[in-house]
């Protein structure tokens, strides 16, 4: 009885206990709202209205292009960029304002101004003339969107020459115009390239121009002036069509991108990281407080496949040789191409265009001939022609057959430069002989030709059953070069049999001459269509200069098709190839004599309207090919006599083998180029 009296009250003393710890709980919590309500009240008033974070986003440097040597092929420039940042509520005349206070410190291009820009201009700035453009019952009957448009439809060109006839009101539109364009709290560039008086005078008054700030940035710069220019490409504007696009890929309206060439192909490598301010807002878009700052990130750097000091030579050699082909009178020849490819992993090498401009009265590089303009390439194909005669079976290895005119009604006969008489299938490559691949293509066609004869039947499949092995070597096809553009010539259709005979010699479809280079690499390495590229390496950008050790990707070598032909028929044809720079009768031995390389090719002439096109492709060495040469000079006036396309080939096969052992050259740097310049 005792004990359970104990238990009972020491069970009361143990409830009081816990609930005076409630109770101090529930006074600390009660304590502790007094103070957020009354104490800091305000202050989480203020907080609980901002809105999300915004950020503000400013250019970062692209990354740079190399050779495949290191030699820094397309750099950055340091500069000064004056930007300005405007707040979600600043008034269009808080922006006129600072405009007209900039137009005092900075000269300013006004070549992009629009009609509309000075429409809006002249609003803002004479609102009561602006306001009369409107009856007072159009003011109260229209939107304030119909109502301005018909006040822009009423400004007259009079009253825009206001603006137009004061440099100084021109000006600040100008410097508006830029202003206007950015988005609320982004970085928008009013003029890049500020002087250092500009600097100078602006930063005295950073104080009283709000939103504007003076950033570092960087221009594109070339230390080998304009070699290979046209291929390294150019920034621009965002097009309209891809705005969106881009914007998905996180870019603004604003932004400067790649729009040709490689800087397009590889502008998601390329492009920088931005730099970042992180703005907290109130509800008006007022930024509170100071921006968390991130730093930016130039973009990555490029190693190309091409080595700088053959490319120089590649235009050298072009511009040189084609101004001796006009001297001895080829008036219309005003372009020649050129690529040197290693057949074994597609890099580009050296690849290059020159063009005589009678607007300049000058020579130019013209590198964007090589993929976007085809020609007929004439007898260079012939490699193709007897590799698609031993594939259908309608030839043999040393099959003879006899090379003189073919006389079919109602076409002009067909023959040879001369008539060559019997000719197996190695001789018909020396001598590049035409009936040879005439016969071919007959029979292919099931064509069973009697001369002079009428109504011999032939199956026009034949048209596609030649395209079909010339498509193996990259001929009529897309090479698949790493470039946002390139052609892939004219496909003539299918037509008569006459137009089928000059397909086999190079007369009929059209091709570039990178196809032609990515041709000869076929048959060079043995029967693999490899993918040609500029792309060698990717590598994270250095903090110093130089490249860095660091490689993010590497461009492995892509074979795209092996031809379907076996090895021995190839064999064969290299073999033929080997006697058109070798042989006692080839068509190019005598421009080939005297080298310390041995080499292989085929030369080629097409009959054009406008002429003749010379061409060559070729490789070396021989044994172990390094190098494969493609060259292409169009329309010249006679081929008699005429040696432009060898001369081209020989020349830069020397300039290869000539530089490859030599210790290479540093890349001149941007004070060296100044100097030269001045």
């Amino acid at each position: 009885m005792i004990k359970e009296k104990m238990k009972k009250t020491h069970v009361p003393f143990r409830l009081n206990i816990l609930f005076l710890f409630v109770f101090l709980l529930f006074s600390v919590l009660i304590l502790r709202l007094g103070v957020i309500q009354i104490v800091q009240g305000e202050d989480f008033e203020r907080i609980s209205e901002q809105t999300e974070n915004v950020t503000a986003k400013s250019s970062a440097p692209r990354g740079k292009m190399y050779d495949r040597y290191g030699r820094v092929l397309v750099d950055n420039e340091p500069t000064f960029t004056l930007t300005y940042i405007r707040n979600q509520n600043t008034k269009q005349q808080e922006r006129l304002e600072v405009a007209r206070q900039l137009s005092h410190y900075i000269e300013m291009d006004t070549d992009k101004i629009t009609e509309r820009d000075l429409k809006d201009f002249w609003i803002i700035t004479r609102p009561d003339k602006a306001k009369a453009k409107l009856t007072e019952e159009e003011w109260t009957n229209l939107t304030s969107k119909k109502a301005y448009q018909l006040q822009i439809d009423r400004i007259k060109e009079e009253d825009l020459k206001e603006i137009t006839d004061n440099k100084d009101e021109l000006k600040v539109a100008a410097i508006k115009r830029e202003m206007d364009t950015g988005y609320a709290l982004s970085s928008q560039s009013i003029k890049k390239g500020l002087t250092r008086k500009e600097i100078a005078k602006i930063s005295e008054n950073l104080g009283d121009l709000p939103g504007v700030d003076i950033a570092p940035d960087a221009e594109r710069v070339y230390p080998y002036d304009e070699t290979m220019e046209t291929m390294f490409g150019n920034l621009g504007q965002i097009p309209k069509e891809s705005l969106k696009s881009y914007t998905i890929k996180g870019y603004e309206q604003n932004d400067l991108v790649g729009i040709s060439y490689l800087e397009k192909q590889y502008e998601d490598l390329l492009r920088g990281q931005k730099a970042l301010k992180k703005y907290v807002t109130d509800k008006s878009g007022k930024p509170i407080g100071e921006p968390e700052n991130i730093p930016g990130k130039r973009g990555n750097d490029l190693v190309l496949t091409v080595d700088i000091d053959l490319q120089q030579e590649l235009e050298k050699i072009l511009e040189e040789e084609l101004r001796k082909a006009r001297s001895r009178g080829n008036p219309y020849a005003d372009r020649a191409y050129a690529i040197g490819m290693d057949p074994d992993t597609g890099e580009i090498l050296a690849f290059g265009g020159t063009k005589y401009s009678s607007k300049e009265n000058d020579y130019i590089e013209y590198s964007y001939g090589t993929l976007s303009e085809a020609y007929e390439m004439g007898s260079v194909v012939k490699g193709a022609s007897v590799l698609t005669g031993y594939q259908t079976g309608v030839i043999g290895h040393g099959t003879t057959l006899y090379d003189t005119p073919i006389e079919i009604p109602k076409t002009k006969a067909k023959a040879s430069y001369s008539n060559l008489g019997y000719v197996n299938d190695l001789t018909a490559l020396e001598r590049s002989s035409n009936v040879y691949m005439f016969r071919i293509a007959m029979k292919i066609a099931g064509y069973n030709y009697t001369p002079n004869t009428a109504g011999i039947p032939w199956n026009r499949d034949a048209y596609n059953q030649v395209r079909y092995h010339f498509n193996q070597f990259g001929l009529g096809t897309r090479t698949g070069i790493d470039m946002p553009i390139e052609t892939t010539g004219i496909n003539g259709g299918t037509q008569q049999l006459g137009n089928l005979m000059d397909l086999m010699i190079g007369q009929f479809d059209t091709y570039t001459p990178l196809q032609m280079a990515q041709y000869i690499s076929t048959i060079a390495n043995g029967g693999q269509r490899i993918q040609p590229h500029f792309l060698k390496e990717v590598h994270e950008a250095s903090q110093v200069n130089g490249l860095s050790n660091i490689i993010v990707d590497q461009f492995e070598t892509n074979v795209l098709n092996h031809i379907q032909m076996s090895e021995g028929d190839l064999n064969r044809v290299q073999n033929g190839f080997w006697r058109v720079t070798n042989g006692s009768n080839g068509t190019a031995t005598k421009y080939f004599k005297g080298t310390d390389f041995t080499h292989a090719g085929k030369t080629g002439t097409a009959e054009v309207d406008k002429g003749f096109n010379l061409t060559f492709v070729g490789y070396a060495p021989y044994e172990d090919p390094e190098i494969a040469l493609a060259v292409v000079v169009p329309n010249l006036s006679s081929d008699r006599n005429e040696s432009v396309n060898k001369d081209i080939a020989r020349k830069l096969f020397k300039a290869y083998f000539d530089l490859k052992d030599e210790p290479k050259s540093a890349a001149p740097t941007a004070k060296e180029e100044k100097k030269e310049a001045s």
